[in-house]
């Protein structure tokens, strides 16, 4: 293992024990189902449960046992509300309407935050020069926003800042 990789995996751990002694809000991590047609009678979506993750802008940090340890790509997200009656307003208003209605369908709880469409990250050495969020550039790990961003960030400042917004909200800024 490099050593950017093992210092990517380093302040990925420091960042995880620091959001689960503050105890800081985390959401739900999940998987966007479409069953097949149980004779011929089609079901609706669903969004299964992966467990709870912490959100720090573009990376998801795993914070239960089914997700420990484990970094995504930050995806889709959705809040868990009514989803109300298709009313053709718009194309994109009808697509979270449906990721409403499935993050329902999927028992989470009301109010919750679903991130859902999430690429799950390898803590290995397919970071070393990768094009996805986090990669390392010789034995520095950094962060961009998205694969098609060209500005990354270190990673360690990247998470210092984000790590204390969870854990020190400003004002105003929790549910």
């Amino acid at each position: 293992m490099t050593d950017g990789v093992a210092r990517a995996k380093a302040l990925l751990a420091e960042a995880t024990r620091a959001l689960d002694a503050a105890d800081a809000r985390d959401e739900a991590l999940g998987e966007y189902v479409e069953p097949r047609a149980l004779l011929g009678i089609r079901r609706d979506p669903t969004i299964r449960s992966l467990g709870r993750v912490w959100r720090v802008g573009a990376l998801l940090l795993g914070s239960s046992p089914e997700t420990a340890e484990r970094v995504w790509a930050t995806g889709r997200i959705t809040r868990v509300t009514e989803p109300g009656r298709s009313q053709f307003v718009s194309v994109s208003a009808e697509v979270r309407r449906a990721y409403r209605a499935a993050a329902q369908k999927g028992h989470s709880a009301p109010g919750d935050t679903v991130n859902h469409s999430a690429a799950p990250i390898p803590l290995d050495e397919t970071l070393v020069r990768s094009d996805g969020v986090l990669f390392v550039e010789g034995d520095e790990p950094f962060v961009r926003w998205s694969p098609t961003a060209g500005d990354a960030v270190p990673l360690e400042g990247y998470l210092a800042d984000r790590v204390a917004l969870l854990v020190d909200p400003p004002k105003g800024a929790t549910d």
